[in-house]
């Protein structure tokens, strides 16, 4: 997978720019320039010199006005392009949340119509096929499949059940089958949707911290370049030449770092844009900052590194065991068990071997329990192993598959072949399961006495692939410095087979929600910065404690509670994607930042020979441009200040692309584009812009 797959740069088209005008002459309001100072700067200096042009009228004093407004409304534009963007996601998200009428399940059972907004936490609402959800909750009652697609873009159904990590359900989503009761978890003006409105708009999005220390620096350097034009009126006056505050306030509108001042908000707000893009929730900026400095990456083994469902690939006999016997058992041993890894052994024994099936009625008894000779025996976490009791004239057969020390106990003892076919196919990163019987045996009988066979007759293993990509996944978050952690409920071996094929650097098996919380502290002690996915209610600490906790939006509330990210999508290997937007939008806003700076610079020494030629005729040699007066040189860089701004609108909108490599060949290519870029560009750019202006009444 290529860097451009990982981050795909949004969206940009020059026509928001004429539609975002609007906008940007509102953000003209004092109240709106006060919250950036760099541009408060720029937009006091330009009421200065529009009160002195009128007062003082000329060519010059004129052209300097309008090219100021424009770097003040081309700064607002920049920020009303990227605000505008998130309007129009809003718009289609405001489709999702109508008001939909809910039917309200009294505790009687009566059910009373109630308008969505209207309700409240803890109502349970029912809602059958072709029905809109009315609000955010968890189904407590029944199954159905739901469309998702208004929210998730996805247009395949997703199964929503009460219980478990699949029980959330989003309002504006429609129910496609069958009937459900929701209980709301969300008020109304603050669900999922609500949020995504709110964050797209930008009317919930502060300043990161991050973002705060950059407006500190550049205040700063705002004040010293502040300090230093006021010093060069003395110093003019000092040399036999007048001050010029028109002069003065251009120079200082130039030297400031109007650039990243202008564009610092929009770089923002398009990272949080480009993470809704991919139906990411951030719960705030620094979510997404926090992404683009992990350290640590923790990822569930099952469903993120592996596909979620294991499937049976072998049957490995006992000695002395026929194969066909061995696929009998295991077949019969999984007629009641409706999970993935069960279906593949019914498939894998009718498929590949002469096993008999059962009558389809048989079948159907088997799994409903309803026919009194099929006694179901579900998987616990206390015996570890799922089967069938068959009842035939009083003579009853036990089947059971599951873990191998829990059919040994069962049994009383495995053979060495079949504890050397375990270790093998743990080894290999499969998951073993031992299939034992008991047959002959007699109701109300003592154990001793009741069994005429006991027999372990083999293996079934279940292989878990790892995802096509992962390993490449893995070696582009090396190569950003990330340390990849898989975590999983899998044994030793099971669990450093599939680390060494998906490319992980670590691994933890047999892991408890204790071990995750001690294993993110651990490494936040070291000061490094750690992210993990998770869904269920026993990921909800972890989820915490994480720097970035990326919830499933089919988990559990707790879940969604407790990240700071919600992926709507519930895909968990999009923590990797999260990542790579979180250091992109850390990149761009350097690149920009280095870029402006570069520019400035470039600017202060290009300019100032041409303004001070006059009174220092030696300065004349560093007039390398030869700009035509001090006058045309003033007005070209402060043109060239302005349109600058917009024509990197669009890269701060789209973000620098990123690439996963180390930071010193990071740092290396910033210098050597945005740096040197910065320098190059401001004397190019002013040189052209000179050639124009000096044709203007009152500059040649």
């Amino acid at each position: 997978m290529s860097d451009k797959d990982i981050v795909r740069s949004g969206a940009f088209d020059t026509r928001q720019l004429v539609s975002s005008l609007p906008q940007a002459l509102r953000k003209l309001n004092p109240r709106d320039q006060a919250r950036n100072p760099v541009m408060f700067v720029v937009y006091l200096g330009a009421l200065i010199t529009t009160v002195l042009a009128i007062i003082y009228p000329s060519v010059f004093a004129w052209v300097i006005v309008v090219w100021l407004w424009f770097t003040v409304i081309f700064a607002g534009l920049a920020e009303a392009v990227a605000e505008g963007r998130g309007r129009a996601q809003a718009d289609s998200l405001r489709k999702v949340k109508r008001d939909t009428v809910a039917r309200v399940l009294g505790d009687d059972g009566a059910i009373t119509e109630l308008p969505g907004s209207e309700l409240r936490l803890g109502m349970r609402i029912v809602v059958e096929a072709g029905e809109t959800i009315a609000g955010d909750g968890d189904v407590v009652e029944g199954i159905a499949t739901v469309d998702e697609s208004a929210i998730t873009g996805e247009s395949a159904p997703v199964v929503r059940e009460s219980g478990g990590d699949r029980s959330a359900v989003t309002g504006g989503t429609v129910v496609l089958s069958d009937r459900i009761v929701v209980q709301i978890t969300a008020e109304p003006g603050s669900t999922f949707v609500d949020r995504m409105i709110a964050l797209v708009e930008g009317a919930s999005r502060k300043k990161t911290p991050n973002e705060i220390a950059l407006d500190i620096l550049l205040t700063a350097l705002t004040i010293i370049f502040l300090l230093a034009v006021v010093a060069i009126g003395p110093m003019q006056s000092y040399a036999g030449e007048a001050a010029d505050p028109i002069k003065l306030i251009a120079l200082l509108v130039c030297l400031i770092p109007t650039t990243i001042g202008a564009l610092l908000s929009s770089i923002g707000i398009a990272g949080m844009d480009r993470l809704v893009q991919r139906n990411v929730l951030a719960m705030s900026g620094r979510a997404v900052e926090a992404a683009g400095d992990i350290d640590t990456l923790l990822m569930d083994k099952t469903g993120t590194i592996t596909f979620g469902n294991r499937r049976a690939t072998e049957f490995h006999p006992a000695d002395g065991v026929e194969l066909v016997e061995l696929a009998d058992v295991a077949y019969r041993c999984s007629l009641a068990d409706d999970t993935p890894e069960g279906r593949s052994i019914i498939d894998l024994a009718l498929s590949r071997y002469e096993v008999t099936p059962l009558d389809e009625v048989d079948v159907a008894a088997a799994r409903s329990g309803a026919d009194p000779r099929f006694t179901v025996v579900p998987f616990t976490a206390q015996t570890r192993m799922s089967g069938v009791d068959l009842d035939k004239n009083g003579q009853v057969s036990e089947y059971r598959k599951g873990a191998a020390d829990a059919v040994e106990k069962w049994v009383g003892t495995l053979t060495a072949q079949v504890r050397k076919d375990v270790d093998a196919i743990s080894t290999r990163g499969g998951t073993p399961l031992v299939v034992g019987i008991r047959t002959g045996l007699r109701r109300h009988v003592r154990r001793a006495e009741r069994a005429e066979r006991v027999e372990v007759l083999g293996v079934v293993e279940l292989s878990d692939v790892v995802k096509p990509g992962m390993t490449d996944r893995f070696a582009q978050l090396r190569a950003m410095g990330i340390r990849t952690v898989m975590v999983t409920g899998d044994n030793p071996l099971t669990a450093k087979a599939i680390a060494a094929e998906a490319g992980v650097d670590d691994f933890i098996a047999q892991a408890t929600p204790e071990d995750k919380l001690e294993l993110i502290r651990k490494e936040q002690s070291g000061g490094r910065l750690v992210a993990m996915t998770g869904d269920g209610t026993n990921d909800a600490p972890a989820l915490a404690q994480a720097d970035v906790g990326l919830a499933m939006n089919t988990g559990t509330m707790a879940a969604k509670e407790a990240g700071n990210m919600v992926d709507l999508d519930s895909d968990p290997t999009k923590l990797i994607e999260v990542v790579a937007i979180g250091k992109q939008l850390l990149i761009t806003r350097g690149a920009l930042t280095t870029f402006s700076l570069a520019n400035d610079l470039a600017k202060y020494f290009a300019i100032l020979p041409a303004m001070f030629s006059a009174v220092y005729p030696q300065l004349d040699a560093l007039n390398i441009m030869r700009l035509h007066s001090a006058e045309s040189a003033i007005v070209s860089a402060v043109v060239f200040n302005a349109l600058i701004i917009v024509a990197l609108i669009p890269l701060s909108l789209k973000g620098v692309r990123y690439r996963a490599t180390s930071a010193a060949n990071l740092l290396r290519r910033n210098l050597l584009i945005y740096g040197l870029g910065g320098v190059v560009t401001p004397f190019i750019g002013i040189w052209l812009i000179d050639l124009l202006v000096r044709l203007l009444p009152g500059m040649g």
